[in-house]
């Protein structure tokens, strides 16, 4: 978020939770109050890098300053109100908002890293067939504060005695609750946050949005964001992705992998990571997996099979391990960049497509799901 040098600072009327900005729009903030543009860098660092949400404690900064922010500024972080461990080391938060609603933030740690999937938006109005959150319905966008607070948050946790010290946030990936893409103008601070060397400093190549294939917002993300792409395809054919993924009606797959195809341009390091969730004779036939070797011609792929991961009322159920093996093999000999991903944190609810929350759906869709899978 871009703070608006329009709307003049005045306490007694709002005050700014300095979350919702990233370096640029705390430039703008501070240039309002009259500050160089060097404070919002030293303000990035206090934040992200030192943990530090009290302006008193931001020794760098004047006492008048940090008297002024005190009492015109904020640092709100979402409420831990959970936390689950997995017998597998995934670690599940659910966090409180300032409206009651609930989200959650899940943390995958591996040998070489630390996978942040984060959500961005309270529940999810895509309605993807396969997914809990989708059947959970939709409420509302969280904030650039509530997006980046999660990461904060999970750094945070992470550094407490009550995990192992070498748990570390190396990764960020737009794969929680919500299509980011629809969260876009809250989304893009937050992206830039993550990559910014004066806050979490991650490479392009660590932070991942994933996407169910919105392509003008694609076409935009293109030229704002360095960051990597993931899109949820889930289908090689437009009749079969019409069901799991209503979106492509709006925007058909020949829409879609055009964008992909020239996504990444004059860059052979760089790929788009294809997420493909595999559900029982739904689509695992060897015939998808020759149309997928068709559509993913000419594309720089990556591509994860995701076994299904089920939930309360789910109408689906996973392929077979067997099935799932000849469905790679097909890919893999057709030269396709192709793996089967670890299912991590299905214990307690943390695999893909498994974040559901706690939250008011507003588009009343839990309600219609309940009643037609009951």
């Amino acid at each position: 978020m871009s703070f608006n040098p329009s709307s003049k600072l005045d306490p007694a009327v709002t005050q700014h939770n300095l979350l919702n900005y990233d370096r640029a729009g705390l430039q703008a903030y501070f240039a309002e109050m009259g500050e160089p543009a060097f404070r919002a860098d030293q303000v990035l660092k206090w934040i992200h890098q030192q943990g530090v949400t009290d302006f008193t404690q931001m020794t760098n900064l004047s006492k008048a300053l940090r008297e002024k922010l005190s009492h015109q500024s904020h640092l709100t972080l979402p409420e831990i109100t959970k936390e689950q461990k997995s017998r597998d080391g995934t670690v599940k938060w659910l966090l409180k908002l300032s409206d009651g609603n609930c989200i959650e933030t899940v943390y995958i740690p591996e040998d070489d890293r630390g996978t942040l999937c984060i959500s961005s938006q309270v529940g999810c109005a895509l309605n993807c067939r396969f997914c809990s959150t989708g059947a959970m319905g939709f409420n509302r966008n969280l904030s650039t504060a509530e997006i980046i607070g999660q990461v904060r948050l999970a750094v945070q946790q992470l550094s407490n005695d009550g995990h192992s010290h070498d748990k570390k946030v190396t990764n960020v990936v737009f794969m929680g609750m919500g299509e980011p893409l629809l969260n876009y103008d809250n989304v893009l601070p937050v992206l830039n946050v993550l990559m910014d060397d004066l806050a979490y400093g991650l490479s392009k190549y660590r932070v991942t949005l994933s996407t169910s294939g919105l392509v003008p917002q694609m076409q935009q993300l293109a030229q704002d964001s360095d960051c990597s792409l993931a899109v949820s395809l889930h289908a090689a054919n437009d009749e079969l992705r019409d069901i799991l993924v209503p979106i492509n009606k709006k925007y058909p797959l020949e829409e879609l992998l055009a964008v992909c195809r020239d996504y990444f341009p004059e860059n052979g390091r760089r790929k788009i990571t294809f997420e493909y969730t595999m559900l029982k004779g739904m689509n695992d036939k060897p015939e998808h997996a020759r149309q997928l070797i068709k559509i993913l011609a000419g594309i720089p792929t990556k591509l994860n099979l995701i076994p299904f991961n089920a939930y309360p009322n789910a109408k689906y159920t996973c392929s077979d391990r067997e099935t799932i093996l000849k469905f790679k093999d097909i890919l893999f000999k057709a030269g396709i960049n192709v793996q089967i991903r670890k299912t991590r944190g299905d214990d307690i609810d943390a695999a893909c497509g498994q974040l559901a929350g706690d939250f008011v759906d507003r588009t009343q869709r839990s309600k219609t799901h309940r009643s037609a899978t009951s």
